[in-house]
């Protein structure tokens, strides 16, 4: 993993003509390379190298989804359906629930499972919009809570407007909320079964009861499955339940979050695996491994990365690194240099923190968001300096003592989350000042011990007395300037990794012979939305029926 990048010197690994080349290259030509974009000047091994990597990358180009589906047409969501949503998840919404729409009329089902709901944007617009009988599935039941009282509001909007144009007796379809964790393929095709003819389930061990009770009776409904970047495993069991389950009679998958794939010989002992999952792969015997899963994660969503996420760099676009600018680029590359030196102080201080893997937290969407407005405005306008506003004595005691007590948030724990804040914005506002050799500036390690302080914290550790930050840093320094080189590297093999997995899963469906129609294909602008390869599957009696 990069964090270990510094202490171990992986770039050693690589050759030294790449390196003494791309260290002199312009941060903007460092962004462009896991796009697969080359540079003339470039030692020939060097330019095959990237080229040879975006050949074998599944295409990310939109499909021309109207020669695919048959009456494919979005509709536009109106400022009540898309409340709460941004331009990316907007999108995504307007393309999926018109694809779910016509497969749902090309396989005839009478209902949709929208499998990890999240806060129900995808069920809301096909039941109000597309008038489906939608089921929304959430481990979370927050937000199911959140769906049920965005769905009321929606019902009343909608209401008045029928209403107001004589249509009042009309029946509005809302999405029904579930809360179920789905720990399994057995969960998964139990909710399947029981739907048509069960409404009040709420936990998987009801649901398992009831399957004896209902699995043979009455008329069998036809469902489609749903899930717009189900995590993980879950993504995988979709897949398998449209083999397993006879009312599934389609499913659409678009996956995420691999570095939460479980995998043969990496997790303790089970039935099921999410990688590898076709023949085809577990014959050639290949493997993964945690990192390379990670890195599968990298080429996805905004540019402001998840800086405190351990070592899972997830939160990357080779498609947005485009349009990274060269302070940003900088200011992503300070992030992972003060990431990697965090790991050596976690390393010599606290090596029973490194035994667990523990994640340090995550800044939540809210924090990034406004980190990546103040990057832009920075660029903008000659703004002042926030940095009066970190604690030059920061009381740690304090400061943690807000955390345990659970005052801060859970998702962001903001106690710290607002030093960190002004922390990080003095980074971006310090990077105009840079020379073009990305040099480290000479206040940066009082911005780097603070870092360490808030990471320690967000691991609930106090600062031993005898920490040397300064001695760490001192250490790390020198090798500053290698960690865009190496991360933009190592990043390149992001996208071919995750091809891998989507390949996999493609395979296993096909090597369903005659009994699925599949196909694999981007369905969404990846300008907006990489993470856009969709997996769909259709039975082939229901197929030729229509």
């Amino acid at each position: 993993m990069l964090t270990l990048s510094i202490s171990s010197r992986l770039w050693e690994s690589v050759d030294k003509e790449w390196i003494e080349c791309l260290g002199k290259e312009s941060v903007e030509n460092l962004l462009l390379i896991p796009s697969g974009v080359v540079q003339d000047h470039w030692p020939t091994s060097l330019k095959e190298f990237v080229l040879t990597l975006k050949s074998l990358v599944y295409p990310r180009e939109q499909a021309d989804l109207k020669k695919v589906f048959p009456d494919f047409h979005t509709t536009s969501l109106n400022s009540v359906l898309s409340q709460g949503m941004n331009l990316k998840k907007k999108h995504e919404v307007e393309v999926l629930s018109a694809i779910v729409s016509s497969i749902v009329s090309t396989v005839q089902a009478d209902a949709i499972i929208d499998v990890g709901a999240g806060q129900g944007y995808l069920a809301q617009v096909l039941a109000f919009e597309y008038q489906h009988s939608v089921v929304a599935v959430d481990a979370c039941s927050h937000h199911g809570n959140v769906t049920d009282a965005r769905a009321e509001r929606i019902k009343k909007h909608y209401t008045v407007q029928m209403r107001k144009f004589g249509s009042g007796n009309k029946r509005l379809n809302v999405p029904q909320t579930i809360t179920c964790r789905i720990m399994s393929l057995e969960t998964l095709k139990a909710l399947s079964t029981l739907l048509p003819h069960k409404c009040d389930v709420e936990q998987p061990k009801l649901i398992e009861q009831d399957l004896e009770q209902y699995g043979s009776k009455g008329n069998r409904s036809s469902l489609v499955l749903a899930g717009l970047h189900a995590c993980g495993d879950l993504s995988v069991t979709m897949l398998k339940t449209i083999l397993e389950c006879e009312e599934v009679r389609a499913v659409i998958s678009i996956g995420c979050c691999y570095n939460l794939l479980s995998e043969e010989g990496f997790e303790n002992a089970r039935i099921h695996y999410g990688f590898p999952m076709s023949c085809g792969v577990k014959t050639i015997s290949l493997s993964l491994g945690k990192s390379s899963r990670d890195l599968a994660c990298q080429i996805y969503s905004v540019w402001a990365k998840n800086w405190f996420s351990f070592g899972q760099y997830k939160d990357r676009s080779a498609e947005r690194w485009k349009s990274l600018g060269k302070e940003a680029g900088l200011h992503n590359f300070e992030l992972h240099a003060f990431r990697a030196a965090f790991q050596m102080v976690l390393h010599k201080y606290f090596p029973e923190v490194i035994i667990t893997s523990p994640s340090i937290g995550r800044q939540g969407k809210a924090l990034r968001r406004k980190q990546q407005r103040r990057i832009m405005e920075s660029e903008l306008h000659d703004e002042e300096s926030t940095y009066s506003s970190l604690p030059q004595s920061p009381n740690m005691d304090e400061a943690c003592s807000v955390i345990q007590s659970g005052e801060a948030g859970a998702g962001d724990k903001s106690g710290i989350g607002l030093n960190l804040d002004a922390l990080v914005n003095k980074m971006s506002l310090d990077t105009g000042s840079r020379c073009e050799g990305r040099t480290i500036s000479a206040d940066k390690y009082s911005l780097f011990e603070k870092f360490c302080r808030s990471g320690l914290c967000r691991l609930g550790l106090k600062p031993l007395v005898d920490i040397n930050f300064l001695g760490i840093w001192n250490e790390v320094e020198p090798y500053v300037n290698l960690i865009g080189v190496y991360w933009s590297l190592r990043a390149a093999f992001g996208p071919l990794l995750e091809t891998v997995i989507l390949l996999d899963r493609l395979l296993f469906l096909q090597e369903q012979a005659g009994h699925l129609n599949v196909v694999m294909l981007p369905i969404f602008d990846p300008a907006l939305s990489p993470r856009n390869v969709a997996i769909i599957a259709k039975k082939l009696d229901t197929v030729m029926a229509s």
